[in-house]
């Protein structure tokens, strides 16, 4: 059943590739408000397509059907956005869309509002922004574009938040940012969303009360090239087309966002709840630079987080997760389906490395590729072994991120907890995903 499947994935992507340049075409779907060009709206449309054999945890089930591996196809995202500068200081932004369109969700799938904010540039310094918006801080991936990924997927740990006090890692709220000299530099105070309902525990969970206000903030200082923020989206492979050195850094803080019970575990004991602030900070450096004349290129991304969400905090997360139940006597720590230990209290290192392959490499007109990796490596608090995941990847670029195909891999850790109550990684599983990206603009 796997070789099927790997089969599968192989054949699609044959077929798929040979019709890839004939079907595509890109429009211009920006308008120009005033002849000199400085005020315009400008449209987009893009979708992000899997084919995926998963190997899933321990006692997933699908529909209440015990389930060890599961071939799906899914629509990762979807996104409609219009930008418009309205005068030369004032800029408006509006995205629609959504995660996740799979067989569970395709019948309930909402478009949601993600981005909807407007700002006005006082100076290259000081522009200062408000509504729903990606502005926030702490580090370069907590603000990435989807679509210009040169991984498999976005590295959802630095959405530490995402889904519980925030939509998709959109948050209500205002934001400055700007440049002066080589320094970028980014600052946004946020209305965090209520998290789920949740009783206190030994554990640190998110609190369910009124949240408190978050702040965050980042910064970057530019050594060569200097790149664009007109969106919060930061890009994750130029391409070759600009020479990038980035040092940064950055901070995020909400006060009262977690709780536990101090009396957890002690028979008859009242209830007695204690809070605990939500504090992180990162550091980072990004490196995207052309390699001689013949369109190679090299993309190379290190950086530290240090997460603090209160005691023993884990959450076990699933991107586009296909399994939707378990059978509780084969339950691992790790939940169902792909998920794993991907956020938690302690330090965490991520690393991506990618070599863009000459141009001519598959003749004229046939796109470049791009092999890559990426790897998670962990020490999570609440864990006794440390938690690494690492995917290899390969792009293949037809018009840029416009039109590209991705084949990855992805290898993560099990997690079971002991007889002794220690929380070890006893085994690896894969998932294996074919991923077609479009965008019409």
């Amino acid at each position: 059943m796997k070789r099927l499947a790997i089969s599968l994935l192989f054949l699609t992507a044959i077929s798929l590739a040979s019709s890839i340049q004939q079907a595509y075409a890109q429009g211009k779907l920006r308008f120009d408000i005033d002849k000199e060009q400085k005020t315009f709206a400008s449209f987009y449309i893009r979708t992000t397509s899997w084919l995926r054999y998963s190997e899933l945890n321990p006692g997933s089930t699908i529909y209440n059907e015990p389930t060890d591996s599961y071939t799906d196809f899914s629509i990762r995202r979807f996104r409609f956005g219009v930008n418009a500068q309205l005068t030369p200081k004032l800029y408006t932004s509006l995205m629609l869309g959504g995660n996740n369109i799979n067989i569970h969700t395709s019948k309930t799938f909402n478009i949601h509002v993600l981005d909807a904010y407007t700002e006005y540039a006082f100076s290259n310094a000081f522009e200062l922004g408000i509504g729903k918006s990606s502005w926030v801080g702490l580090s370069r991936w907590d603000i990435r574009s989807s679509k210009s990924l040169m991984g498999l997927d976005a590295p959802l740990f630095s959405l530490n938040t995402v889904d519980k006090t925030d939509d998709i890692g959109r948050v209500f709220g205002i934001f400055a940012k700007g440049k002066a000299m080589k320094f970028d530099y980014r600052v946004s105070v946020s209305q965090q969303l209520t998290p789920p309902q949740t009783t206190t525990k030994a554990d640190a969970d998110f609190a369910y009360h009124a949240p408190r206000m978050k702040t965050s903030g980042y910064v970057k200082y530019q050594f060569l090239d200097e790149e664009s923020n007109k969106s919060a989206y930061t890009t994750g492979t130029y391409l070759g087309k600009k020479s990038v050195l980035a040092l940064g850094a950055g901070i995020m803080y909400q006060p009262r966002a977690l709780w536990t019970d101090a009396n957890a575990g002690i028979a008859n004991a009242a209830i007695d709840t204690v809070y605990h602030a939500l504090f992180h900070w990162a550091a980072d450096i990004f490196y995207d630079a052309p390699i001689g004349t013949n369109g190679s290129a090299i993309t190379s991304y290190l950086g530290f987080y240090q997460f603090d969400f209160g005691p023993n905090y884990v959450r076990n997360v699933a991107a586009n997760n296909i399994a939707n139940g378990t059978i509780a006597s084969q339950a691992i720590y790790n939940g169902n389906g792909t998920a794993f230990p991907m956020v938690g209290t302690g330090s965490n290192w991520f690393f991506q490395l990618g070599y863009l392959l000459p141009k001519d490499l598959l003749g004229k007109d046939n796109g470049q590729l791009q092999p890559n990796i990426a790897v998670q490596y962990a020490n999570w608090e609440k864990l006794d072994d440390p938690m690494l995941v690492y995917e290899l990847n390969v792009n293949w670029f037809f018009k840029g991120h416009d039109n590209k195909l991705t084949f990855g891999y992805q290898s993560r850790p099990l997690f079971h907890v002991q007889a002794n109550s220690e929380i070890k990684s006893y085994k690896r599983l894969g998932m294996f995903i074919m991923q077609y990206q479009i965008e019409i603009n």
